[in-house]
């Protein structure tokens, strides 16, 4: 029997697609997850499968509570238990995606934020996309991936916090990002990825670049929360 309604499993596998597609890894390296919170489980990319050869039927899926595998026989991403620890901190989040898209490992492995520089970033991002602190020897030697997923949490906060920044770095690794939905974790992770690209290229051409606070929250805000008006109603972005 399958485990995992068919639905999520054709969103996971999907926004799993789309992580070649948009350039986001080398080889078999990103993952997406999606969660069913009313069914208490998660569905992720199987462990070092091509994207060309995963199906829907593929994915494992994850018991939220335990982290138990509830059925197939492949084995899931090494980043299951990152994932399980954003879904067990933030309830509003419906997916999770993790890449090592150059641009953003570059960031991550030079242990600094993705600076906000412009309105690009801000469209989508309260602020720099913050880096972790990096993980103490017995945080690497025991639970390693779940507490990859703690440092994060740690740096972000809450679950409202959680919707206004849906994007870290982990230090010396690379970004995770997530959202409502499979789709929109991905869709974030593309937007971490160019801005980044951005970043890069603008302090090359100008190390003191900065973008001025009131047009930094003017971009934010009519893209999220109250009186937004970017967009239309019932039309898909």
């Amino acid at each position: 029997m399958t485990i995992g309604s068919q639905a999520l499993r054709q969103d996971v596998w999907l926004a799993n697609q789309i992580i070649p597609k948009a350039g986001l890894a080398q080889l078999t390296w990103g993952n997406v997850s999606g969660v069913d919170r009313e069914a208490g489980l998660f569905l992720i990319k199987p462990s070092g499968v091509s994207y060309d050869d995963l199906t829907p039927d593929m994915l494992v899926p994850i018991d939220l509570a335990t982290g138990k595998v509830l059925g197939g026989d492949l084995r899931p991403s090494v980043d299951t238990e990152s994932h399980r620890a954003f879904y067990l901190a933030w309830p509003s989040i419906g997916g999770i995606t993790h890449t090592h898209s150059a641009n953003a490992v570059a960031f991550a492995q030079a242990d600094r934020d993705i600076p906000l520089l412009g309105t690009t970033h801000a469209d989508t991002f309260n602020g720099p996309v913050p880096v972790t602190r990096g993980l103490t020897p017995e945080e690497c030697a025991n639970d390693y991936e779940f507490n990859t997923g703690q440092v994060i949490i740690e740096l972000i906060g809450d679950d409202e916090a959680a919707a206004a920044m849906p994007a870290a770095l982990v230090a010396n690794h690379g970004p995770f990002t997530w959202g409502v939905s499979p789709k929109k974790s991905v869709e974030h992770a593309i937007i971490v990825e160019a801005v980044a690209d951005m970043a890069i290229k603008t302090l090359a051409l100008n190390p003191a670049a900065f973008t001025p606070q009131h047009l930094q929250e003017r971009h934010f805000k009519r893209k999220h929360g109250p009186g937004a008006y970017y967009g239309n109603p019932g039309v898909k972005s």
